[in-house]
C-alpha cells in the first residue's frame, strides 16, 4: 500500500522547509543528507582523537610518576614549566642532575621533591 501523506518538514542540515512524503524524512535532498553524514563522521573522528589524546596524556603522567629518574622533558612536564627552566635550575645548582652523555641528562625524582622542601623551608624562615 502506498501512502499519500504529505507533511511539511524542516531540513535538519540547511533549515529549509520542504514537503516530505514520509513521517521519518529528515533532509530536504540527497545532498543535504550526504553533507550531514560527512559532518557527523567528522565530529565523531575529532571526538575519538580528543579521547585518544587525553588517554595518552594520562598514561604519560602515570609513567612519569612511576619512574625514579626523569629526563629534562619529563621533569618539565611534571613541574608544568619549560625545558629551559629545568636547565636553568640545573645550571644554577638548585637542582642536581646526572649527565649520562652529552645529550642524556637525568634528574632524580627525589631531587625534584627536595627542591620543594627547600622552598618551603625558605618561606617558613622569612
Amino acid at each position: 500500500m502506498s501512502s499519500n501523506i504529505k507533511t511539511i518538514r524542516i531540513c535538519q542540515y540547511c533549515g529549509k522547509e520542504f514537503i516530505a512524503k514520509t513521517t521519518v524524512t529528515r533532509y530536504c535532498s540527497h545532498t543535504c543528507n550526504k553533507k550531514a553524514y560527512k559532518t557527523a563522521l567528522k565530529t565523531k573522528k575529532i571526538e575519538e582523537s580528543n579521547i585518544n589524546m587525553q588517554l595518552f596524556k594520562e598514561s604519560s603522567i602515570d609513567i612519569i610518576n612511576s619512574s625514579a629518574f626523569l629526563t629534562v622533558k619529563e621533569s618539565a612536564c611534571l613541574l608544568k614549566c619549560s625545558k629551559q627552566m629545568i636547565y636553568h635550575l640545573v645550571n644554577s645548582g638548585r637542582l642536581k642532575s646526572i649527565k649520562l652523555s652529552v645529550r642524556n641528562t637525568r634528574i632524580s625524582r627525589i631531587e625534584i621533591d627536595n627542591l620543594f622542601k627547600i622552598s618551603i623551608l625558605r618561606v617558613k624562615e622569612n
